[in-house]
């Protein structure tokens, strides 16, 4: 009779299991919240700082390019090349096939349409990474007008392409837009 005096009948059956379940929830729940407190920093230290971002876009003034200059800009802490083609440049640019070249692509392919005139392209040789000349005044430009690179003797024709040397590929062009008719925004 001893047990059944020490019995607390005072507390409905099942309450008992009600507070553990929320103890249970609460410990959970506190756990969660302090995983998530570990997690933020850690994953937000892993996203771009200011000057990566910074540097993801460049935006630039093209209205002083005449046609038949050309440029270097700088994207991503590489030269990048933009030249107002010559209404003869995008003449000589069309007049070949692109299925003879090495890495077949028309100037319309390398260009936006309504802007044909305007190449923007890498400065890097597909080759080993070397600048090639062709974009400053007074550089040599290669045998077909467009830039040469001195490093191993690619030249490329006035579209940025492969037309001689040891490189494999084009000038890459970079993803550019339009924002205005004076300014081009790459990346």
């Amino acid at each position: 009779m001893a047990d059944e005096a020490s019995i607390d009948t005072t507390v409905p059956a099942g309450e008992g299991v009600r507070r553990r379940d929320f103890i249970n929830v609460a410990a959970v729940s506190v756990a969660g919240v302090g995983g998530l407190a570990t997690l933020v920093p850690l994953i937000s230290q892993m996203s771009a700082s200011a000057d990566v971002l910074a540097e993801s876009s460049t935006e630039i003034d093209i209205s002083a390019i005449e046609p038949g200059q050309a440029i270097k800009a700088v994207f991503r802490k590489q030269p990048v090349f933009i030249r107002n083609l010559t209404q003869q440049e995008i003449a000589e640019a069309n007049a070949v096939n692109p299925t003879t070249l090495r890495d077949p692509q028309s100037l319309a392919d390398r260009t936006k349409p309504g802007k044909s005139n305007w190449l923007i392209t890498m400065g890097v040789c597909t080759h080993l990474g070397c600048v090639p000349l062709g974009a400053g005044q007074g550089e040599v430009k290669g045998e077909f007008g467009g830039y040469f690179c001195p490093c191993h003797g690619s030249v490329y024709d006035t579209a940025a392409r492969i037309r001689k040397g040891p490189a494999p590929k084009n000038l890459e062009v970079p993803p550019y837009e339009f924002t205005s008719a004076t300014v081009v925004k790459i990346g």
